[in-house]
């Protein structure tokens, strides 16, 4: 029973500060969009100029993220991790000292480096931290906060730009991560990660199964069908929940005659029931332990009100429903989808193939917009949802292969 107990708190504290250290990657997402009109004024720039730091931004940390991986089965999670943070503060101190446009994009390109070592660091140390039975609900805890981190930027940046300036409100982000950074290192024996053991785990274990065979390069995991699969799954993901973050309020505008700074409320509405679906989703996949049939029928349902949400015959007073409901629906899912890339990841290769597969997000955020603003810009609001069912129905059977391919690796 002590055992059990201590393992159990040993659980809480890494998926506590893991966690943490997630919610304030999504935090810094979203700490250059709400400055966006204190900058235009400041510096004369376009939005198009505005838009191509977010671009940048995603872009760099798709880079960062593919190649950080390696870095992490290297040298271990724990020195990334407080590199990447690092990061981050020293990006938030660039943007409030900037004097042009090249000290933001500056700013964009080392906020991109920090963020994208996140999701390779975080499974990593989930996977290799957490016991068996409690992974459901780290992922589940992992992904919410993530949504907190998204949906607390915009209120704390405008609340202290509003109060002071801009630059202040860039400075308390610095001081926010510097925070984030100063409980992590004094926590830092329950992220220690063992990495020397690992690679010693995983070569007894290669030779065991395969004694005598040449240990292979370590690039052999991208010829596994399952990486792949798992990749395509985020990019077509994220490009739909970004484009719907996006222009959803434009599109609603067009469709349904909804006023902008209602639609944008709607996207709260998304991002909450995103938080609520995540913490139902960890349940359901620690219960069911069938996470292609959680996730198959939850996107066969957001594919539905997607659909009905295209017509432009939908009763306005249930929209907030639906957006609620569709939120709901993307959580749900996510704890189930972290399973199956777990399930499709070879033994010892970790940092690397979150690094790979979860590119595909950041590539998703800065592509599906970049598609849909050209439908916006043709007057053609209703293929935003029509796209975004598009590319649902393309994730779908990639659930069903990655179960298949990870099964005929094992």
């Amino acid at each position: 029973m002590t055992v059990a107990l201590s393992r159990r708190a040993s659980d809480v504290r890494v998926i506590g500060l893991i966690s943490l250290a997630h919610g304030s990657s999504h935090f810094f997402h979203l700490v250059l969009p709400p400055m966006f009109p204190w900058l235009k004024d400041a510096f004369a720039l376009s939005y198009a100029e505005l838009g191509l730091l977010m671009s940048v931004f995603f872009v760099v940390s798709c880079i960062a993220q593919a190649t950080s991986g390696f870095l992490v089965d290297r040298i271990g999670a724990r020195p990334v991790l407080f590199g990447g943070v690092g990061l981050l503060v020293l990006a938030a101190l660039v943007y409030s000292q900037s004097n042009g446009y090249a000290m933001l994009l500056l700013g964009a390109v080392i906020a991109g480096c920090g963020n994208g070592i996140f999701h390779p660091v975080d499974y990593t140390l989930i996977n290799h931290k957490v016991s068996p039975p409690n992974l459901p609900y780290a992922y589940s805890m992992h992904g919410v906060t993530g949504y907190l981190g998204w949906a607390a930027a915009p209120a704390f940046m405008v609340a202290i730009a509003q109060l002071a300036d801009w630059r202040i409100a860039f400075l308390s982000a610095a001081l926010l991560e510097a925070c984030v950074l100063a409980i992590l290192w004094v926590n830092k024996n329950d992220l220690l990660d063992n990495v020397k053991e690992r690679h010693e785990n995983t070569h007894a274990s290669a030779q065991a199964a395969n004694p005598g065979v040449t240990q292979e390069s370590p690039f052999a995991f991208l010829r596994l069908p399952a990486v792949w699969l798992c990749w395509v799954f985020f990019f077509f993901s994220m490009a739909s929940t970004s484009s719907l973050q996006s222009f959803a309020p434009s599109a609603l505008f067009s469709i349904y005659e909804i006023p902008l700074n209602v639609g944008s409320y709607y996207i709260t509405l998304l991002a909450l029931g995103s938080a609520g679906g995540v913490l139902f989703g960890g349940y359901l996949a620690a219960k069911l332990q069938a996470p292609e049939r959680i996730v198959s029928t939850c996107l066969s349902i957001t594919v539905v009100m997607c659909l009905l949400l295209s017509t432009g015959f939908i009763s306005i007073d249930l929209i907030p429903l639906i957006f609620f409901a569709l939120g709901f629906g993307y959580g749900v899912v996510a704890p189930s989808r972290d399973l199956l890339v777990k399930k499709a990841t070879p033994q010892g290769v970790a940092g690397r193939v979150y690094g790979i597969v979860y590119s595909g997000i950041d590539l998703g955020a800065a592509v599906g917009p970049f598609i849909f603003g050209f439908f916006m810009d043709a007057g053609l609001p209703k293929a935003l949802f029509l796209g975004i069912v598009v590319f649902q129905l393309m994730i779908i059977p990639t659930v069903f292969q990655v179960k298949s391919k990870s099964r005929r690796a094992a």
